[in-house]
């Protein structure tokens, strides 16, 4: 059943998403919006826990939906209030990698499109992960939380004061790949417990991040379940790891030999001095409990 026309929105934006996108999509979508009759709660931040606590204020008011505006780690901001509130959540891709709009066939390039699924498409249960970390701070998310390789560049890349955008990211990579070493890791997958030394763990409530890296190509939103990508160590990670990492992009990369998938509903991970992070952003200190949260999220899909 379609809930709509939606007359009553929470708008969460980032101008500053997709290296300069978010804010090309702002005003298109305020105007699209207005010129439609729709009573808009336009709601942004100085910081990022200040937008965090003014969507959650807004979403307190019961409008019809929240519409974020803005890239994945926007959207997660936006996750939090819809899974506290209860309030559906629709999304308008403007960031880099998109990957929560490409799970839910949502347009990419096409704002009028987005806005008219925000107000016409179906709200439906969606799963979501939980991540509690060591020092007791709590979030969900809705794509992937990791520890391991992933979690040391995205740290490298917020301490860099330059250079700017994607450059930055590219010469964490690179940094954190000449500096690469496996951790001993100790998972516990419900009742599963693996030791080892680790490159990499993944858990997906879906199949991507980074931009359709499908790290755990079969996770599925609906199973109530999370899925786990693991990277074992190898006797030359250096030269290995690049042969790996483009299979990503096909999700092939699980057919190799240092590659296990688990799938459960209780995931800890314990390695000392590194953090997790959650749908792109960091989300504490290790050890961390994952939770899946079964039909966690009502979301406004096409």
């Amino acid at each position: 059943m379609t809930s709509a026309p939606r007359s009553r929105l929470a708008v969460l934006t980032n101008p500053n998403a997709g290296h300069g996108k978010g804010e090309d999509a702002v005003a298109p979508v305020l105007q699209m919006l207005r010129a439609r009759g729709v009573e808009v709660d336009h709601v942004t931040g100085s910081s990022r826990e200040d937008a965090a606590a003014r969507i959650l204020a807004a979403a307190a008011q019961r409008p019809d939906a929240i519409l974020s505006v803005g890239g994945d780690g926007t959207h997660g901001l936006a996750v939090q209030a819809a899974a506290a509130t209860g309030v559906p959540l629709a999304i308008v891709p403007a960031g880099t990698g998109n990957d929560l709009a490409r799970v839910i066939d949502l347009p990419l390039k096409d704002v009028s499109a987005a806005v008219d699924v925000a107000l016409e498409g179906e709200a439906a249960p969606f799963d979501l992960g939980r991540v509690t970390t060591a020092d007791g701070s709590s979030r969900y998310f809705a794509t992937i939380a990791m520890a391991g390789f992933d979690s040391l560049v995205a740290d490298r890349n917020n301490a860099l004061r330059w250079p700017n955008g994607r450059a930055r990211y590219v010469l964490s990579i690179g940094v954190e790949y000449l500096r690469l070493r496996p951790r001993q890791f100790r998972l516990v997958i419900d009742d599963e417990v693996i030791d080892g030394a680790l490159i990499l763990v993944a858990v997906g409530n879906t199949r991507s991040y980074g931009g359709d890296m499908r790290m755990c190509p079969s996770a599925d939103p609906h199973d109530g379940l999370l899925d786990v990508t693991v990277m074992h160590t190898v006797p030359y990670p250096r030269l290995e790891l690049p042969t790996v990492l483009p299979k990503i992009f096909t999700g092939t990369h699980v057919d190799h030999r240092a590659v296990r998938t688990h799938r459960g509903k209780r995931i800890e991970i314990i390695t000392p001095d590194m953090n997790a992070y959650a749908d792109g952003d960091c989300a504490g200190p290790l050890p961390a409990v994952i939770e899946a949260v079964p039909d966690g999220l009502s979301l406004i899909t096409p």
